[in-house]
């Protein structure tokens, strides 16, 4: 039905003869003579449609915005003046010598560049607000990416294999999606969080090196970055050191970011630990295009009287932390009071700070409702500990680290942002040696940082049931702009570690050979030494597009509260449809009444 996409029709087929299909972007009568702005997935053409060709021109007269059409007509170079440096296609235009409607179009939802249509209508109406330009840019990416990342893995002997969307349920993690068996009364399947089992298993069957771009789900509250459903890269390999496997996979993003965006990331990444990120940073994940860093000062601030500083200072679950603002004298009450109210999102119960209106003044030359609390010593410590200069100003954290470490992290991210401080584009870091448990005080026990199949480093081996607190995982994050865009290990491969980590998580005997038990058998077959790293395909594209949610680079995303505005869906069955799968609803939907 055509020769060309509309955005390929260029100069060098001027005086050839084409046809296009494609949606009318906009159709303008100017004097007796029809524009039409014909666009598809490739780009936008202008059609011109002369009245001396009275039958066509009166089809052209009855088109309409979004008519699908079929375009013929030569293509010749556009009068002085009217190029379009903006177009690929703006030095040329196509003299329509035929026309056709293949079918018509309602009036619009909305125009596709009105920039204050709302999300839930854009969502409502996705297969529409996929038409613009921007949106289809991004889909576009996201393929490119995929077929970069396809051609790179199977280059360098990766077997692409599929494992299964109806599996077993699991105790740790997010929530699961549970799916009834009609077959089996009162059983459930589970969709997969991840493939992360049966990834494993690839590596017992002799597999060695696997991949697979699979779709996952998680029942867990949502962000800006997160889906019910998504979609990662999924990586498993044997016989590779987790430096081996950081390489190649550094070796993978270097080349996407070349071939789709002509962008060099730095070679090679740069690598912190976890402990170092968590003090200069306070996140596991910092953004590196953010010169900001925290101070330690709890030693400074023990022995003061100011409670709200001692506290803390002297509590070994605490931390006392300062962040340099540089210029941030600028800054009104009225904007402090607003960062004030931003950390309390975080727990924080407040917002210290000191101006240093002029630092060759010493405590005179400070403003702060503070300093009263405050040695001489410890300012000067301060001052000097923070590295601050005139016009500068301090903001602090004290309470229990976990909430100072949120708070000001979160603060440090949104002084960059507000402020402008980003100094670079593309800020790749690995970052590694993470902690193998986390408390959790709610239920009173270990928890895995990243999941229960990680592997402890071999020093830590001994110790894993005597002080799991200070055991460190084989584990290592790639971070991108303060987003964590891959996360792997090295994977427990002996049976009796994969024990022993399952009992420190309170997971019994008998629950881990319910659940796991397939997995602990298969250990002891001859399962290799293995391990592997997920990439969420959604927040790299996310990231590389520069859109501000992982929904805009989805085709058909779910809203906030998981729920799909296109389709209706999650919607009720019918009452056979329930008694097939042996299920009786506790709380019917209620009926209107008539």
């Amino acid at each position: 039905m055509r020769t060309h996409y509309c955005g390929e029709v260029t100069a060098e087929h001027i005086d050839q003869t084409v046809t296009v299909c494609g949606w009318v972007h906009r159709r303008r009568d100017h004097g007796g003579v029809i524009f039409v702005d014909l666009r598809d997935r490739e780009g936008m053409v202008q059609v011109v449609y002369d009245p001396d060709q009275p039958d066509i021109f009166a089809v052209a007269e009855r088109v309409r915005n979004e008519f699908v059409l079929q375009v013929t007509g030569r293509v010749r170079r556009r009068p002085e003046g009217t190029i379009n440096p903006n177009l690929t296609t703006g030095e040329i235009e196509i003299l329509g010598t035929g026309l056709a409607i293949l079918n018509r179009s309602q009036t619009p939802p909305f125009m596709l560049d009105d920039d204050t249509v709302s999300e839930e209508n854009r969502l409502k109406f996705r297969y529409f607000d996929l038409r613009r330009p921007e949106m289809l840019a991004r889909l576009k990416l996201r393929s490119e990416v995929a077929r970069v990342l396809r051609q790179y893995l199977d280059a360098n002997g990766f077997m692409d294999v599929e494992t299964p969307m109806l599996t077993k349920a699991t105790p740790e993690g997010a929530r699961d999606y549970l799916v009834p068996s009609r077959t089996h009364d009162g059983s459930f399947f589970a969709l997969p969080q991840s493939p992360q089992i049966f990834k494993q298993l690839l590596m017992v069957a002799g597999i060695d090196r696997y991949y697979q771009i699979v779709r996952c789900f998680r029942d867990e509250d949502l962000r800006a970055d997160r889906q019910p459903e998504f979609t990662q890269l999924d990586i498993e390999t044997s016989f590779l050191s987790e430096a081996q496997i950081m390489s190649l996979m550094e070796d993978m993003i270097r080349l996407v970011f070349q071939k789709t965006l002509g962008i060099s990331l730095p070679n090679p990444f740069p690598q912190m630990t976890y402990a170092e990120a968590m003090r200069r940073y306070a996140s596991d994940k910092p953004d590196l295009r953010i010169p900001l860093e925290l101070v330690d000062i709890a030693d400074v601030l023990a022995g003061v009287e100011f409670k709200v500083f001692s506290g803390p200072a002297k509590d070994p679950q605490g931390r006392v932390a300062a962040l340099c603002l540089p210029q941030g004298s600028e800054l009104t009450r009225k904007e402090i009071d607003e960062y004030t109210a931003f950390v309390g999102i975080y727990g924080a119960k407040g917002l210290a700070y000191i101006k240093v209106n002029d630092l060759a003044k010493g405590k005179e030359g400070l403003q702060s409702p503070i300093l009263k609390f405050l040695t001489d010593e410890a300012i000067a410590a301060i001052l000097e500990r923070t590295g601050a200069q005139t016009g500068d100003l301090i903001f602090f954290g004290a309470d229990k680290a976990k909430i100072v470490n949120e708070a000001l992290g979160a603060l440090r991210v949104k002084l960059g942002h507000d402020r402008g401080l980003l100094n670079q584009t593309w800020a790749p870091l690995w970052v590694v040696d993470f902690p193998m448990f986390e408390w959790d005080e709610g239920e009173k026990r270990w928890v895995s940082l990243h999941h229960p199949f990680t592997s402890p480093k071999e020093s830590d081996l001994e110790r894993l049931a005597s002080d799991p607190g200070n055991c460190q995982s084989r584990a290592y994050d790639m971070v991108l702009n303060g987003t964590e865009v891959g996360g792997g290990s090295m994977r427990i491969y002996r049976t009796e570690v994969q024990e022993k980590v399952f009992s420190l998580l309170g997971i019994s005997d008998e629950e881990a050979r319910e659940k796991f038990g397939f997995l602990l058998d298969a250990l002891s077959y001859g399962c290799p030494p293995h391990g592997g790293i997920a990439f969420g395909l959604d927040r790299l594209v996310m990231l590389m597009a520069g859109a501000h949610t992982i929904r805009d680079v989805m085709a058909f995303p779910k809203t906030q509260t998981a729920a799909c505005l296109l389709t209706q869906a999650p919607s009720p069955v019918s009452e056979r449809q329930l008694r097939e799968l042996h299920i009786k609803l506790r709380n019917p939907p209620k009926v209107a009444e008539s």
